[in-house]
């Protein structure tokens, strides 16, 4: 932070452990504190990657030193990799092994980020002591699940054995990979891959599926020690001493889905505001419609509990909430199918989706609002489907998937989040366009005109607020600079735009 004073107090309790809250009042946009990683790497179930740049390889060039796989002569000398892995590896002569697939999960990169963890441990060991070993790997939780084995042995005995390493011990690596698993963050890179990096105080803030702090990982893409150092501003308004929180999961799933991934993967049950109403405060992101009756939908008796039965609110229709997730997983998987399909044929079989399920979902639903995430960046930017090739219906249409989503977002994702400033941005051009259109064929009046160009000026200008705090590294923050040039030419040539419309 450049020596600024870090806005936030650690404290302490029987029932949350450590917490972070704030030292003082704070706005929206305020930096609380910025912080490196401890250590960072590939995810677990990575497929191979570049150990320098972590680009997704094929396996044919390989680093000379060690022998495992790198993309480029540069990447092998990147001290990421240069003075963590590949030292160990070459001094135990550890070769990578040829995979038949190399986009398929390579259990060979499970060992990675635990073992730059373990050297970390042994160069910065006073960051250790005084930041990392409070922290929380759950092992007694742990020992009782499958991971446990799958670490035994795919990081602990592959590290204590053919690399070498028996000077860590057996408990230390299982804890490493306990504090990895349940702290860690996941990072993009430059090219949009994801890894996980440790951020010791970033993990010290508590969840709350209703965060009300927007963290942004930059990755400067040298490989220094400078990497996917980490910026954490107040989302929203904080008073002091009010606690900071962060929020763990994907703020668009539905609380079945959330507190199933936060039971799994960090060990504990969220009874967080959002968790405990059965409507999700009101943005009903986990309800069903009623099939049985008209005006009905099905909510949960008691969100807390996740074998609990689920009614609908105007007739005797009964279902659980297994059967509930059990849609939630069917929708999911038909999500999956079209997670990566861009273009015309993407936004076409989103559509298609978004209508197949409109007569299953609440409105507000959270597969409803994750395909209209999707179709709101589609329409304007697949091929045919550009902002002036759009009919003024499907112009429409796009405000209103803007409209509808922000809505929710008003609720769980609250003030400068990243997703919100992204589509702030999707909904100033087409009210844009519209307005010009109405105007021209006097639908409206030239003083309307003026209100509906400032609405969609001062939606560019907001999404232009929230997005100059992302990294330049990150597509949302080379896109803060496109904006903040077109809001200063819209506000400088309002007068020329009304004049030149018609």
């Amino acid at each position: 932070m450049g020596g600024n004073k870090e806005l936030f107090d650690v404290e302490k309790n029987d029932k949350l452990g450590r917490y972070a809250v704030a030292s003082q009042d704070l706005k929206a946009g305020d930096v609380i504190f910025s912080e490196k990683p401890f250590a960072y790497g590939p995810k677990s179930d990575s497929p191979c990657l570049c150990l320098g740049c972590y680009n997704p390889v094929d396996c044919t060039k390989l680093c000379s030193k060690c022998s495992w796989p790198v993309c480029s002569d540069d990447c092998e000398k990147l001290p990421c990799h240069k003075d963590f892995e590949c030292d160990v590896f070459s001094k135990a002569g550890v070769k990578f092994q040829p995979v038949e697939d190399p986009t398929d999960v390579c259990l060979q990169y499970e060992c990675i980020t635990p073992l730059r963890f373990l050297l970390m441990k042994e160069k910065d060991p006073k960051r250790w002591e005084a930041e990392v070993q409070p922290m929380e790997a759950h092992n007694d939780i742990r020992k009782t699940k499958p991971i446990w084995e799958f670490n035994q042995h795919n990081v602990v005995e592959y590290l204590r054995g053919p690399c070498k390493l028996d000077r860590f011990p057996e408990d230390l690596i299982h804890t490493v990979c306990g504090i990895l698993e349940v702290n860690a963050f996941e990072a993009r890179t430059p090219s949009g891959y994801l890894i996980r990096c440790l951020f010791p105080k970033l993990a010290i803030l508590s969840h709350n599926c209703i965060s009300n702090i927007h963290h942004a990982i930059d990755c400067k893409g040298t490989g220094d020690s400078e990497d996917f150092s980490v910026t954490v501003r107040a989302a929203i308004d904080v008073k002091k001493g009010a606690q900071l929180h962060s929020s763990y999961t994907y703020s668009l799933w539905p609380t079945l889905v959330r507190r199933e991934f936060l039971k799994e993967g960090k060990y504990f049950d969220c009874t967080c505001e959002r968790c405990s109403d059965k409507t999700e405060l009101g943005t009903h992101c986990g309800t069903l419609k009623c099939q049985r009756c008209d005006n009905g939908v099905i909510v949960s008796t008691n969100p807390l509990d996740d074998t609990c039965e689920w009614k609908c609110t105007h007739c005797d229709y009964k279902t659980t909430a297994v059967a509930v997730r059990k849609v939630y997983a069917a929708i999911q998987a038909d999500l999956d199918q079209v997670e990566y399909v861009v273009g015309p044929e993407g936004l076409q079989q989103r559509e298609t989706l978004y209508k197949k399920y409109k007569s299953v979902l609440h409105p507000k639903n959270s597969y409803i609002n994750i395909l209209r995430s999707a179709l709101v960046q589609l329409y304007g930017k697949a091929d045919g489907y550009s902002l002036e090739d759009l009919p003024d219906i499907i112009l429409e249409r796009k405000v209103e998937l803007c409209t509808q989503l922000l809505e929710v977002l008003d609720v769980i994702e609250p003030g400068k989040s990243r997703i919100r400033g992204m589509v702030l941005y999707e909904l100033h051009g087409p009210l844009m366009v519209l307005a010009r259109h109405q105007y021209q064929n006097d639908a409206i009046k030239k003083e309307q005109f003026k209100e509906q160009l400032r609405k969609a000026i001062d939606a560019l200008g907001e999404a232009n607020e929230i997005l100059k705090q992302e990294p330049e590294t990150l597509p949302e923050g080379q896109l803060s600079k496109i904006t903040e040039q077109a809001y200063q030419q819209l506000n400088e040539n309002f007068d020329m735009l009304v004049e030149t419309a018609c």
